[in-house]
């Protein structure tokens, strides 16, 4: 039994889609979890770049 065990964690023929599956699930995990950070700080930055051709622009007329 515990030889058969070792071969199956041994076994790599590749990935399957519950693999694939899972690999997704925990990505929109990570996603949903960090949503709050990562839409302030996009924010941010793109307050700040907007703010810097907003800037730009006002000062060239």
């Amino acid at each position: 039994m515990l030889t058969e065990f070792i071969n199956y964690l041994k076994d790599d023929d590749g990935q399957t889609s519950t693999e694939y599956i899972l690999l997704v699930a925990v990505v929109a995990m990570i996603v949903l979890k960090f949503k709050e950070t990562l839409n302030t700080k996009l924010n941010s930055v793109m307050n700040t770049v907007f703010g810097k051709v907003e800037s730009e622009i006002t000062q060239g007329l």
